[in-house]
């Protein structure tokens, strides 16, 4: 089984099913599990999710027809995962609590964290993952991931002209936002 990755080529062929998720896991972990992490926000839960996508790529490795970029497989797995995740019972369950939580705690941020806060990059991060999750996906996979609109269209499975309007859309929601938290015009 042989892919061509978006940025060269990856060749699974001759390996084991074993051997070939050990080696998708060292070429993708951390990088989906910082894609899934931008859905969730939660590390714990982004490490979860990562998981059910590799035991998911194992269950379905022997299904791959090449008809993609591996890592493009593989990315919408691993978005689809996180989809699943946020439309489920207890992540919304799991929402509500940290929220009561949070507000009933009524916690003083240290120095520390409101110097890390105040930031820009910091500030740019925060506006990102207030997106909506259908800007904030097509940002993300476009201007952090770098990947082409065409590339985006097939692994979210929308239109060019919906990728476009989306990130058009969420570029414009991202100021706004960014300038709210305090970020500099």
């Amino acid at each position: 089984m042989k892919s061509e990755g978006l940025r060269g080529s990856i060749s699974i062929d001759g390996m084991t099913k074993d051997d070939a998720i050990v080696y998708l896991m060292r070429c993708y972990g951390e990088e989906i599990k910082r894609l899934v992490y931008t859905f969730v926000k939660n590390w714990q839960q982004a490490e979860d999710i990562t998981q059910d996508v590799y035991i998911a790529l194992y269950t379905k490795l022997d299904t791959f027809r090449g008809e993609s970029a591996l890592k493009s497989w593989i990315y919408t797995i691993a978005i689809n995962k996180s989809k699943d995740f946020l439309k489920s019972w207890s992540y919304r369950k799991l929402a509500f609590t940290d929220k009561f939580t949070a507000s009933s705690n009524g916690s003083v941020d240290s120095a520390e964290d409101g110097v890390v806060s105040n930031s820009e990059d910091e500030l740019l991060y925060q506006a990102v993952l207030s997106l909506p999750i259908k800007y904030r996906e097509v940002i993300l996979l476009h201007y952090y991931k770098e990947f082409s609109i065409r590339e985006i269209c097939e692994l979210l499975k929308i239109s060019e002209s919906t990728v476009k309007t989306r990130l058009s859309r969420g570029r414009k929601v991202l100021q706004e936002t960014y300038f709210e938290l305090g970020g500099e015009r």
